[in-house]
């Protein structure tokens, strides 16, 4: 203003240059700064979903059992992605508006320091309010991130195969749209909450500004009528007040921001630090080579715990801060009790009963899904508690009575086992599995799409699938929990001669339906 005044075009080219600079440096700082929190807010995201897919891969199969699927994934996905905003957005923002909150004010005190001290007078009102709108919004933030997570769950179970098709059975289209609508409802309801209490916050803020700003300009426009300041200084101050009340209102803003993006934080760590049921040892131990001797010393086991459960543990430890006790609803305490029993070497052992017999518990301890209550499980004289999982894994082939294939290549589905097979091993399986001549009949062969859960095929070829799967891994020890009860004559026999190349020198642990099978057994359990 002085330039212009004093008719000084020289200074005025001077002070334009050196405006359009710092207008390239702040355009060249703004590039650099959102190329480093890019890079920074997606190594961190990185690392923390791959962190949380880690730490769950080594829960028990006791914890999958207690947690819906769609719950899981939310936490891998949105609760990373808010914790990633608060990195993009909360920290940077906090940082970048204190050095502007500086900056500017010390320009102010040195053009008129009784203007900056009614400016900044209205900084109490700024930081009052924030406190109890952080915690109102902190609580509306979990809630929301709870029933999204339902939401998620809901959505998991209709459109999985499985869901669908039971769905589409039953005609229950008009019920699940009823339920999704519902749980979508509680979505829509904490979402208005959340933003009505962010956009108030916001109305009083900017109420704050506005009340500031018309302060500074009476004040200012006094001190120009009796000739204390110059008019300059009054538009410099309108031009100021807007650069220190936007940086004050937004690190205003940012104290909700982090107690809310904290949320999402809290929701990923606090699964993190669950403890894993199933540690794994702290010296593993190998077999080289296995023999394949099974042992069950004294072994007792629980399902119910006495504690609540996968990711209801996170919720009852957030609630109440501790684990309470829960009451089972097990009719029976023990699902095993006291057994004993060694599997040889190369032998078959059967094992018989009704149903919550326990046959199935036993099948899970050996490949160690759950550990012992009590006891000891050990495999050639080796607690299966300190052996390396991966050689336990390689030690030990499950076949199931349900089938799961990878929505995959059968190629693909068969090398899970054995990454490295070449063609011709993968043949040689496929063929002892009585399923090779299937295969060959498709007209993309072994790269044929199995689809979801492999349902692209039938019952019998899924099986068989499975077992050129265990063919494959080559195991010492062999789990079948038979499956042919619920399959054709003809898959039936194609299968049991698959499973009697597949027992062949191993030892065997087979849940028993049929009598011939029991026959063959050369200890009955």
């Amino acid at each position: 203003w002085r330039q212009i005044a004093e008719s000084d075009r020289v200074g005025l080219l001077n002070l334009v240059l050196v405006i359009g600079v710092l207008m390239i440096v702040d355009g060249v700082l703004r590039y650099s700064q959102a190329l480093i929190v890019a890079y920074v807010s997606q190594k961190t995201m990185l690392e923390m979903r791959v962190s949380l897919f880690a730490h769950l891969q080594k829960m028990s199969l006791r914890f999958f059992t207690a947690t819906k699927t769609g719950e899981l994934m939310n936490r891998l996905n949105s609760d990373v992605v808010g914790a990633q905003q608060a990195i993009t957005g909360t920290f940077v923002t906090i940082a970048s508006n204190i050095v502007s909150v500086f900056v500017i004010l010390a320009v102010m005190v040195q053009a008129d320091w009784r203007l900056t001290l009614l400016a900044v007078a209205a900084l109490p009102l700024f930081v009052l309010p924030a406190r109890r709108v952080a915690r109102i919004l902190r609580s509306v933030t979990q809630q929301q991130m709870e029933v999204e997570a339902k939401m998620s769950g809901i959505l998991q179970e209709a459109f999985n195969v499985s869901g669908a098709l039971l769905v589409r059975l039953f005609g229950r289209w008009n019920e699940e749209r009823s339920r999704f609508a519902e749980q979508a409802g509680r979505v829509r309801d904490i979402s208005i909450r959340r933003a009505l209490v962010g956009r108030g916050f916001f109305a009083a803020l900017g109420l704050v500004s506005a009340v500031g700003t018309a302060a500074v300009f009476w004040l200012g426009g006094l001190l120009v009528i009796r000739g204390e300041i110059e008019i300059g200084v009054v538009i410099m101050f309108s031009v100021l007040l807007g650069q220190l009340y936007g940086p004050l209102s937004a690190m205003t803003n940012s104290r909700v921001e982090l107690a809310t993006s904290l949320v999402s934080f809290e929701r990923v760590f606090e699964v993190l630090d669950l403890d894993i049921d199933v540690p794994p040892p702290e010296n593993p131990r190998t077999l080289d080579p296995a023999t394949g001797r099974v042992e069950f010393r004294s072994v007792s086991f629980r399902y119910q715990s006495g504690r609540p459960e996968g990711l209801a543990a996170v919720k009852r430890w957030r609630d109440v801060g501790e684990v309470a006790p829960v009451v089972s609803g097990s009719t029976r305490d023990w699902a095993l009790e006291r057994i004993d029993f060694t599997a040889a070497p190369g032998t078959l052992t059967a094992l018989v009963g009704p149903s919550g017999a326990g046959k199935t518990t036993v099948s899970y301890l050996v490949p160690r899904l759950y550990d012992v209550s009590e006891g000891q499980v050990l495999i050639d004289g080796v607690d299966v508690r300190e052996l390396d999982p991966e050689t336990l894994a390689r030690t030990v082939g499950v076949v199931t009575q349900e089938a799961y294939l990878f929505h995959d290549t059968i190629a693909a589905n068969l090398r899970y086992a054995r990454p490295d097979a070449t063609e011709d091993q993968m043949v040689a399986a496929a063929r002892a599995a009585n399923i090779h001549d299937m295969i060959s009949r498709l007209p993309d062969g072994y790269e044929t799409v199995v689809g979801e859960r492999g349902y692209r095929l039938s019952g019998g070829e899924k099986q068989r699938m499975s077992i050129a799967r265990v063919l494959l891994e080559d195991p010492k020890v062999l789990i079948l929990d038979e499956a042919t009860s619920h399959l054709d004559s003809r898959s039936e026999a194609l299968i049991q001669d698959a499973l009697e190349t597949l027992m062949d020198g191993r030892t065997s642990i087979v849940i028993a339906h049929r009598l011939s099978t029991v026959r063959k057994a050369d200890q009955i359990l």
